[in-house]
């Protein structure tokens, strides 16, 4: 019997994807990709040239107009002092998706006693916020985010009183090197009614980014008021996050990284021809200093004289392992200071107080905060809330 020999096959190539037919069209489409093409090409180089030459530069993701001087606001007492007493409390539900309720009650000096309830809900992608006070006045807050670059932003208030309720919807856009903020405060939709607000922010160099920001406010369909104001920041070199530099967008592509200097100076020229200009620095972990100019310039009206002035703002934040101090003094001889005392990661106490010294007053003020949870501890110490022992 003769042998019979069995030679390896080569395996078989993958078979080319069939090119599709060209359809009814196609002669159309090429003929108007043509016509367009000597005008349409030589725009698309010079955007792809100017789009290279943005990115050799280095540029970094500014943030929002918005958030100009939030490092100053997080160091001065504007927005953390207080008179009176108070007490929040506040009921942990869920930590994943957030869910929590808090009571919050206040006494104060000639405005007696008040409170509020609020709910707030938040997941990966929104946030809802709502609250409830002794008068019967509502607030809400919703934020949606729709990509790491898109969120949109809508609150509201309902008051008993004809006129004070309101509603403002807002966007923000973050691209690479810039961000675009819209928003609308009582928007007519009919007659084009309301306060409308535009702002753009970009970074020109790895530290310096210039924007603006035009408010155009009708009253009534036949009046149109418009004013814009224009703003200035320069930071040390940042530093992104890196976790955050890391991550990607569902597209795979990189998110705008958050801003993150050493130091930031900022200026501001209003519309009214005041002027605000700040600087913020991190001294070390746990201390940071804010400085705060601003001019005041307001012409003679029925509200009172005219007043030109100008207020200079020195603070100082100081994070301890349990416990943040806040002070301040500005050039009116005003004084001021909050300490918030955190004894058990549920229970902080706040005492704060304020002397102005051109105007012989003071204001004094102590706090309470309690949070309570129906987690157990393995819960709260798996959603981070506790430290393991």
């Amino acid at each position: 019997m003769a042998d019979k020999s069995f030679a390896a096959t080569p395996a078989a190539s993958p078979a080319a994807a069939p090119t599709p037919a060209p359809s009814a069209f196609t002669p159309y489409l090429d003929a108007v990709a043509n016509l367009f093409h000597p005008v349409a090409g030589p725009v698309m180089n010079t955007y792809a040239g100017f789009h290279g030459w943005k990115e050799s530069m280095g540029l970094v993701q500014p943030g929002t107009v918005e958030n100009l001087t939030r490092e100053i606001q997080q160091v001065h007492l504007a927005n953390w002092l207080f008179e009176g007493a108070r007490a929040d409390v506040a009921k942990v539900v869920s930590a994943n998706p957030a869910f929590q309720l808090t009571h919050s009650f206040q006494l104060t000096p000639g405005a007696g006693g008040r409170y509020n309830f609020g709910a707030i809900f938040a997941n990966a992608n929104s946030f809802l916020q709502g609250g409830i006070d002794g008068q019967g006045t509502v607030t809400m807050r919703a934020n949606q985010t729709w990509s790491p670059s898109d969120v949109t932003k809508l609150q509201g208030q309902l008051v008993s009183e004809a006129g004070r309720s309101m509603i403002q919807i807002e966007h923000d856009h973050l691209g690479p090197h810039y961000s675009i903020n819209v928003k609308s405060m009582n928007p007519g939709l009919l007659d084009g009614t309301g306060i409308h607000i535009a702002s753009f922010f970009h970074s020109i160099t790895p530290r310096l980014s210039l924007g603006l920001e035009t408010v155009f406010q009708r009253p009534q369909p036949s009046i149109l008021e418009t004013a814009t104001s224009y703003f200035a920041k320069l930071t040390s070199l940042p530093t992104a996050a890196p976790s955050a530099a890391a991550a990607l967008s569902p597209a795979g592509q990189p998110t705008p990284a958050p801003f993150v200097p050493a130091w930031t100076a900022t200026a501001q020229l209003q519309a009214t021809g005041n002027l605000q200009a700040t600087y913020w620095q991190k001294l070390s972990d746990k201390v940071d200093v804010a400085l705060d100019f601003q001019t005041v310039f307001q012409p003679a009206s029925m509200l009172g004289p005219a007043k030109r002035e100008a207020v200079t703002t020195l603070g100082a934040k100081y994070d301890f392992r349990m416990a943040t101090f806040r002070g301040q003094v500005d050039s009116n001889w005003k004084v001021g200071m909050l300490l918030e005392q955190r004894f058990t990661p549920a229970f902080a106490f706040l005492v704060g107080g304020e002397i102005d010294h051109a105007k012989n007053t003071s204001k004094f003020g102590v706090g309470i905060m309690i949070e309570s949870s129906t987690m157990t501890q393995e819960e709260m110490i798996a959603a981070g809330m506790l430290q393991p022992v």
